[in-house]
């Protein structure tokens, strides 16, 4: 293998991971990134290292049930109507994947990168002082009765088609397994050999310090162009200047579309807008992260306090919060958690980017040897270390032993 000069796009997990990995596999790495490492989507995500998630959101009857949950003030979807117009191009396509066998395709490609996420964010931390972020733990479903999650059979048959049995803690046994949880609580779900990071943002921030132990390069500066003048990338164009490189990697999220589109491919993709609270010294929390199935958010314990994420809202990429998506988390978390107490609370807004087939992009666009990595929805911080891993096998040739098909970015292609 020629070693190369790679430029990161964006400094996030899946950036950060990227740079590690082809780092470890001798090529010069200049990481970039217009903010701080880990302040975008990585920052405020669940902190769940959720392996057994490879089902996406679009399971059958979605479009039958859709335009329900948007009109429910109890379910976490939300949509600003102004911004309809503009997204239902992309919801109809992301609509017409809510069948068997699409459903099928994606969680087998889900699979791949997030099936085995602990022992991925050990490899890649092995060693370094981002390890002591990685955290080895249950991850428990919460449902109200069994028959709530008998509704959702067809989801852990996906799952369990990927490895993930759960083992079932039902009635009083429920508190004394989390005692956190409301009496009305009948049933947990309970999946072992998962884990969470207990800050994502310090996490990214010790990636990136141990890249620069590598070798390796961050610079703070925002990406503006490609000169692919040759046909194949020679640099990268920022606000700080110019970057010569032999490759590049766009790992920048939902700002990865825009470049994209200098790059030839429209990406149908939108940007979710996802919410969290964190209640600061709370008085209990959970022993092991949770998925709330009634309330469609998780819980978990870190170090900046118990962290309660997943609304959902449409609305573009404006900067102002809404209330409604805060209103209806804070409702679901009193519920749930009837005696839990904190000194405050810190709200936070950002941008997942949702491609509309629910997979993301990985793989060389064309022949330009710019190579993509983003679009990972609610899985970026599970799959950050696979998907860097792919990159980096990618990029030096190397032959793998799994599929990447589902993910490249020509299936977007004009």
């Amino acid at each position: 293998m020629t070693p190369h000069h790679i430029v990161i796009i964006g400094a996030g997990i899946i950036g950060a991971s990227s740079a590690i990995w082809l780092r470890r596999a001798g090529h010069r790495v200049t990481l970039v990134d217009k903010g701080e490492p880990g302040m975008g989507a990585s920052y405020g995500n669940g902190c769940i290292l959720a392996s057994c998630s490879v089902v996406p959101v679009t399971t059958p009857g979605l479009m039958r049930k859709g335009p329900k949950y948007l009109l429910d003030p109890n379910f976490p979807l939300f949509m600003r109507l102004a911004y309809a117009p503009k997204l239902l191009p992309w919801l109809m396509r992301y609509l017409s994947h809510a069948n068997d066998a699409d459903t099928r395709r994606i969680s087998d490609g889900l699979s791949v990168i997030i099936g085995d996420s602990l022992e991925q964010h050990q490899a890649l931390t092995g060693g370094t002082k981002a390890a002591k972020w990685v955290q080895e733990s249950e991850y428990n479903f919460v449902y109200a009765d069994r028959a709530a999650f008998e509704a959702d059979a067809y989801v852990w048959n996906l799952r369990r088609k990927a490895g993930f049995v759960p083992t079932i803690i039902e009635g009083p046994a429920v508190q004394e397994a989390e005692p956190i949880l409301s009496p009305g609580v009948k049933l947990l779900a309970v999946n072992k050999n998962h884990g969470f990071i207990l800050n994502p943002a310090a996490y990214a921030k010790d990636l990136v310090a141990h890249l620069r132990e590598l070798g390796g390069q961050f610079i703070q500066a925002e990406v503006k162009d490609f000169d692919l003048s040759g046909g194949r990338i020679s640099a990268v164009d920022t606000d700080q200047g110019r970057i010569h490189c032999d490759g590049a990697v766009l790992s920048a999220g939902v700002w990865s579309k825009p470049l994209m589109d200098k790059l030839g491919i429209n990406v149908p993709l939108e940007a979710e807008r996802g919410y969290h609270i964190v209640y600061k010294n709370p008085s209990e929390t959970p022993r092991n992260p949770m998925m709330l199935a009634t309330g469609k958010f998780v819980a978990t314990q870190m170090d900046q306090g118990l962290r309660c994420a997943g609304v959902v809202e449409f609305g573009g990429m404006k900067d102002r919060l809404s209330k409604a998506p805060l209103k209806l988390l804070r409702r679901k978390v009193a519920e749930i958690f009837p005696q839990m107490q904190a000194d405050s609370e810190a709200e936070w807004l950002g941008f997942r980017p949702a491609p509309s087939d629910s997979l993301p992009l990985i793989g060389e666009i064309g022949d330009s040897r710019v190579f993509a990595a983003f679009g990972h929805h609610h899985i970026g911080l599970t799959g950050g270390p696979k998907t860097g891993r792919m990159v980096a096998d990618l990029v030096s040739g190397t032959q793998a032993n799994y599929d990447a098909r589902p993910f490249t970015p020509q299936r977007f292609a004009k």
